[in-house]
Order: C-alpha cells, then sequence, then structure tokens
C-alpha cells in the first residue's frame, strides 16, 4: 500500500505553471435528494470545498416509501411523463466546476437529474458525478451523464451505498484529494491481482457481506484481494441468481461486487458493478 502528498487546486488557492497564484475554479455543488441520502454527501463536498450550493426539486415531490417511488417511476416510464423541475436559481456559466449528485434508480441517475440535464448545457464544464445507491450504478449513471452532455468534460466520480452514510466524511476526504480538489495526502491502494476460484471462506465472506439485502441474489465465482489500511478489500465476480423477492426477474449475469473486511467488523459490500 503506498501513500502520496498530492499539491493540487484547493478550493481558495491555485498555481499557474509559473508560480503565480491564479483565481480558484468557481464549484458548484448541484444535487437532488428524495430521503436526504444525497444531501448529506452533497453538503460535505461543498463544506469541504468552501463551493455554492443547490438543490434540485421535483414540482411534484416524490415523497413515498421505497415501493411507492418505484410504482410511480414505473409508470411515468410506461407513459412517457416527465416529472416538472423548477429552475434552478444558479448561473451556470459563472462555475467552472459543477458536482452534480442524486440517487440512483433503475441503473442511472433520478428522473428530475435526467430533466435538468436535458434542459442545460454544460458544455466545457468540468462535471463531478456523485450518488448514493442501494448497491451500485456509479459506473453506468456516468456513462449516461457523458452520453446526455457530450461536450462536457466529465472527470472520475463518487458513489456511496445508503448503508454506508458513516464513510461519507472519510471517503470524500480522500475523493476530492485524488481527484485534485484540495491539498493533502491520500492513499492509493494497490491494484488487484489476478483472481482466482472462490475457496469455501472466501465464498462464506461474501455471503455474509450480501445477506439481508434483498436486490442481490448471486453466487461468488471468482476473486481477488488486496490490502487497507485496517483490513482487506475483495472483488467478487459473481453469477446473478433469479432474486427471490422477485422470480420473474431475469438474472443479470455477470456481476463484480466489492467487499470489504476491517479488523474486528463482519463483511460489507460496497457496491456492484453490472
Amino acid at each position: 500500500m503506498k501513500k502520496i502528498m498530492m499539491m493540487a487546486l484547493a478550493a481558495t488557492t491555485a498555481f499557474a505553471a509559473s508560480g503565480e497564484p491564479k483565481e480558484a475554479p468557481r464549484t458548484l455543488v448541484l444535487y437532488y435528494s428524495q430521503t436526504s441520502n444525497t444531501r448529506v454527501v452533497a453538503q460535505e463536498i461543498a463544506k469541504r470545498l468552501g463551493a455554492d450550493i443547490e438543490e434540485i426539486k421535483a414540482v411534484e415531490p416524490y415523497d413515498g416509501d421505497f415501493q411507492a417511488t418505484i410504482e410511480r417511476c414505473m409508470k411515468e416510464r410506461e407513459q412517457g411523463v416527465t416529472p416538472a423541475i423548477p429552475p434552478v436559481t444558479a448561473d451556470l456559466s459563472r462555475y467552472d466546476v459543477i458536482f452534480i449528485g442524486y440517487p440512483v434508480w433503475f441503473g442511472t441517475y433520478a428522473p428530475p437529474v435526467a430533466i435538468f440535464l436535458g434542459q442545460v448545457d454544460l458544455t466545457g464544464k468540468k462535471v463531478v458525478p456523485f450518488c448514493t445507491f442501494g448497491s451500485g450504478g456509479l459506473e453506468s449513471s456516468t456513462k449516461d451523464l457523458a452520453d446526455k452532455q457530450p461536450k462536457a468534460e466529465i472527470l472520475p466520480g463518487y458513489g456511496v451505498r445508503a448503508a454506508r452514510l458513516a464513510a461519507v466524511p472519510k471517503e470524500v476526504d480522500q475523493f476530492l484529494k485524488a481527484g485534485g480538489f484540495l491539498h493533502g495526502e491520500y492513499l492509493i491502494l494497490d491494484t488487484f491481482p489476478a483472481p482466482h476460484p472462490v475457496s469455501r471462506g472466501e465464498e462464506c465472506v461474501f455471503d455474509a457481506a450480501v445477506k439481508g439485502y434483498p436486490m442481490l441474489n448471486a453466487k461468488a465465482e471468482a476473486v481477488a484481494m488486496r490490502p487497507l489500511p485496517e483490513g482487506v478489500e475483495y472483488l467478487f465476480t459473481a453469477r446473478d441468481l433469479p432474486r427471490g423477492d422477485n422470480p420473474k426477474m431475469p438474472p443479470a449475469g455477470e456481476l463484480k461486487v466489492y467487499v470489504t473486511v476491517e479488523s474486528g467488523q463482519p463483511p460489507v459490500f460496497t457496491r456492484v458493478v453490472r
């Protein structure tokens, strides 16, 4: 495991190649949050960067429980209905960097963010996605964002499971430093080695990590491991199985499931890449 010090753009001061100080990038954090999970991440980013922040809202809020939200979204998709959103008040032309946050629904950003992205032109902006999710969706939603705003520069994003919000302060700090938005030391993890077939013990780690999460029914087939400062991270290759709560839903095929085991703690999966 390696540590490096990266002296990069900070929220207060930036430097030209000649060493002369120049104006720091103007940064805006825009987000949509139904249950406040994404708001937690947005506020953490804005606080650390001293950035402006604004919430994207739906005229008719998605204020039901999980199942009610799913049913409404499915109905809107079937009927071709797009939810209305009030225009954001921020003047986007004033900003160099725009963080865009959202919960992941159906593998991508929630509908209010889709509407927002269809109404604005982010040409030439540095856009940083961040999201909260039940199991995953950062990669798929980032791809959709790039397709929607092809003339923006889409930078690497950050995602976190709603069940792991306690990890947000530490992870956002590392994410912003690694991305060059803050000064400071951050971890560069070892790359994963080649995977090997799972042992019975490794299969038990996987099963313990995903136990109780109804939308992830899979069998681990291969695994690679790398050290963490206080434990180990597993990258499982798993085969999706029919879901117990919805046997009519076809399996998704091969999955990548990231699992961490910290010293003295039970296994927990951090994200799924489908």
